[in-house]
């Protein structure tokens, strides 16, 4: 099938554009008019996170549904637009201007033609202002944890220009408060062993007047922080499992030399080396217990989760709903 705007807005499924927004009064006027012409059968909601300039009547005036949101934080503002909007295809960007508002179609196409649950525009940029210095790294660095962690990742984990199916949208739980979002969705798509795609996009620079709200450092800590909290919550037996061999190997190294004077002379010195060699591997075994015990519980918890992703319809089968819908109207 092709994904055309008119095709989109006549017979295709609900299409909602989902545009987080924080003191962005210089770019969402154009983010909004982008994804207008880009999609203008979809709905754009503009989800205001405490802007103190005039992000909400710029964002009204360019024709969105503007909504607010207390919780300081990106990670509050996608929990409440995956709660509180319901629609069959899911578009997220910034409310930036910096994302190809044009290659929303094409996404479309792509996960309605294969079924996919969430695609990921992969930023790709001519322009040097686009990227602050350190992201480039920082996002390769990043990238390359998570596929150690997890087995597989994606090109630009840290892009916020994704869509998504309703199954995977209302099957996802989010924990995260701030930008550390991106990550856990990834994450999140991985573990249930998800049909997820990639499609290189086009990244601007800001427009003059808007400014990142990203920083380099304590968001970057934060989006560590978040993969080593999922890596322990997700793969327990790996993680604690490390932790036992780390306590074994410490407690072979201080137990050796005893081991070895007390072959020889049936002696035990350094006593309390030897009770802390003990209870090194007293630790160890403890540390081995517990990641089987909480590996046993992660399976439980992914279970359901895959049980609530089941309970929705795939992209395709919410497109022949419209095609139903339509023939039905025509009749």
């Amino acid at each position: 099938m092709s994904v055309t705007p008119t095709g989109v807005q006549e017979v295709g499924p609900r299409i909602a554009v989902l545009l987080p927004c924080y003191n962005e009064a210089a770019a969402i006027g154009q983010t909004v008019a982008g994804f207008a012409a880009a999609l203008p059968g979809a709905t754009i909601y503009v989800f205001d996170n405490n802007s103190s300039d005039d992000s909400r009547a710029v964002a009204l005036a360019a024709g969105a549904v503007v909504r607010s949101v207390r919780q300081q934080g990106k990670g509050h503002v996608v929990r409440r637009m995956f709660a509180d909007v319901d629609a069959d295809i899911y578009v997220m960007a910034d409310g930036d201007a910096t994302y190809e508002a044009a290659a929303a179609p094409a996404m479309i196409e792509d996960m309605l033609r294969d079924d996919l649950d969430m695609i990921v525009g992969a930023r790709k940029s001519e322009v040097e202002a686009a990227y602050r210095r350190g992201h480039v790294l920082g996002n390769r660095m990043l990238t390359g944890l998570l596929k150690t962690l997890f087995g597989r990742s994606f090109t630009d984990i840290l892009s916020g220009y994704r869509v998504f199916s309703r199954r995977f949208v209302k099957s996802f739980p989010v924990l995260s408060a701030g930008f550390e979002i991106e990550t856990e969705m990834s994450v999140h798509a991985l573990e249930l062993r998800m049909p997820v795609g990639e499609r290189i996009t086009a990244y601007a620079a800001r427009p003059e007047g808007s400014e990142s709200k990203l920083s380099t450092y304590r968001d970057g800590w934060r989006i560590l922080r978040m993969m080593l909290q999922l890596y322990r919550t997700e793969r327990p037996l790996w993680f604690f499992g490390a932790i036992s061999s780390l306590f074994v190997a410490i407690a072979l190294l201080l137990a050796l030399p005893i081991l070895i004077t007390y072959l020889d002379t049936g002696l035990v010195p350094r006593f309390p080396t030897a009770m802390l060699s003990v209870g090194l591997v007293i630790l160890s075994a403890l540390s081995l217990m517990c990641g089987l015990i909480l590996d046993t519980v992660t399976r439980g918890r992914l279970e359901i989760r895959r049980l609530a992703y089941l309970g929705h319809q795939a992209p395709s089968a919410a497109l022949a709903v419209g095609y139903a819908e339509a023939e039905r109207r025509a009749s």
